[in-house]
């Protein structure tokens, strides 16, 4: 009998998402059609695979002895396939990349330029999206390599690298009469934040500060609009462009009290070694990094 080659993918799939939904769209399969695939395997083997429970399926004792024979060899299959591809020079194809929305304003710039530089044939593929999406996108396989807030990241699906820490700065007016190091506790705060999912709004709240939020936007040049048009001031990164901030009237603010810090860390399954490709992209993100 043949060996059921993909079956046993789309049993890897669905036990790293623990989910056979997710499995499927991730698979491009619909349920019924990636359950009757599983069912054939469970056959093959002559064991469950799976249990189901409340929150998508957990591997049984033949599923994790399966998972841990099978799943070092098609790691090495997928990094074998990929080193002959780039030694016979055959370059083309995508890398896919989640990041946080602010990091596009002061990281992706350099990040994307030295990667791009070096693999002109590749197509890296950028999706801006708030933290608890990187962290999903990640994780379903839909994108390669997520850089994200150490806070949203949760998961024991996920490996993670640290990049470098984020000091957060207030923007206000920039005629505003305010001096550095300003004490945040003390002060009558009127933001214009993310929504409260994101990551940068919930370490506001964690900090202790409760300051009233009289508008919200989901990127920064909306952010940094409203801020301009006097509505309120914002909290953001510090690393972000003073040239960006001159275009809208802007200026920083640095906050002496409490301390604002966020960790931006790379994340990649943790149980699949990633492809040469994101290698090198984590490669270069580190080196911009320490720069």
């Amino acid at each position: 009998m043949d060996t059921p080659d993909r079956q046993l993918r789309y049993f890897l799939r669905i036990a790293e998402l623990k989910s056979l939904s997710r499995a499927a769209e991730d698979l491009d399969q619909t349920q019924s059609g990636l359950s009757r695939q599983l069912a054939a395997l469970e056959t093959y083997v002559g064991k469950p695979l799976f249990i189901r429970t409340g929150r998508g399926v957990e591997l049984t004792e033949a599923g994790a002895r399966l998972l841990d024979g099978i799943q070092p060899a098609y790691g090495n299959i997928d990094r074998v396939l990929e080193s002959v591809r780039q030694r016979e020079g055959v370059t083309q194809g995508t890398v896919r990349l989640a990041t946080v929305h602010t990091l596009s304003y002061y990281f992706m710039a350099e990040v994307v330029a030295s990667f791009v530089s070096s693999h002109e044939h590749v197509n890296l593929s950028v999706m801006g999206r708030s933290s608890p999406e990187v962290v999903a996108l990640v994780e379903s396989g839909k994108a390669d390599v997520g850089f994200v807030y150490d806070s949203a990241v949760a998961s024991d699906n996920l490996a993670s690298t640290t990049l470098f820490d984020d000091d957060m700065c207030l923007i206000v007016l920039a005629g505003q009469p305010l001096m550095d190091n300003v004490d945040l506790a003390g002060m009558n705060l009127r933001l214009v934040g993310f929504p409260p999912h994101y990551a940068l709004r919930k370490m506001i709240h964690s900090a202790g500060l409760e300051p009233e939020f009289v508008a919200e936007a989901e990127t920064i040049d909306a952010m940094l609009k409203l801020v301009s048009s006097g509505v309120g001031a914002c909290i953001l990164p510090s690393r972000i462009p003073d040239k960006l901030l001159n275009d809208y009237g802007l200026r920083k603010i640095r906050v002496h009290s409490p301390i604002l810090r966020r960790r931006v860390v790379a994340i990649t399954l943790a149980h699949r070694q990633p492809l040469p490709l994101v290698g090198e992209l984590l490669a270069s993100a580190h080196r911009i990094a320490r720069q």
